[in-house]
């Protein structure tokens, strides 16, 4: 009978290891085929237990912090519309926030564009974006002295061979 047990902990674990994203239950896996090795082999129930548990906690202890690592999350990789953040573009028309007007072309993608201060940008000034609000750019103003080592956006240096 306990090796019925011993198997559906098992199936359970596994179970739950494949639906989970990490490494959550494959100890517990571990630990329960050789509590169910142990039950075939006539092994008291106190003893499997026990089994179980060292086996289950030895795995845990000495291999998950190497499968930490190893699978470790990634950097994050921006995909959407937050890798424009911090990128630097002109304005293609007057941002003014009052008459719900301006936009900027990011990557050849004409977005809205708001002031992040309510200040009134004119058409050409260069912005950098600080934010993504629904379809909106929110944009502020960069300094002169910002943008004379900057590339913006929109343009691509000529280089010389």
């Amino acid at each position: 009978m306990w090796i019925i047990v011993w198997a559906v902990v098992f199936v359970v674990m596994l179970v739950i290891e494949i639906v989970t994203a990490g490494l959550a239950t494959v100890w517990f896996c571990a630990g329960s085929l050789v509590a169910m090795i142990l039950a075939a082999c006539n092994v008291p129930v106190v003893w499997q237990f026990v089994a179980f548990a060292a086996v289950s906690l030895v795995l845990l202890v000495l291999t998950r912090p190497i499968a930490k690592k190893l699978l470790g999350r990634k950097k994050y990789l921006p995909t959407n519309s937050d890798r424009v953040l911090g990128r630097r573009c002109i304005t293609g028309e007057e941002v003014n926030n009052l008459a719900g007007t301006g936009n900027v072309k990011i990557e050849g993608i004409v977005w809205s564009a708001r002031s992040e201060s309510g200040e009134v940008i004119p058409a050409g000034t260069d912005v950098e974006i600080v934010k993504i609000e629904g379809v909106k750019a929110v944009v502020k103003t960069v300094a002169q002295n910002e943008t004379q080592n900057e590339t913006p956006v929109n343009e691509v240096p000529v280089t010389e061979e």
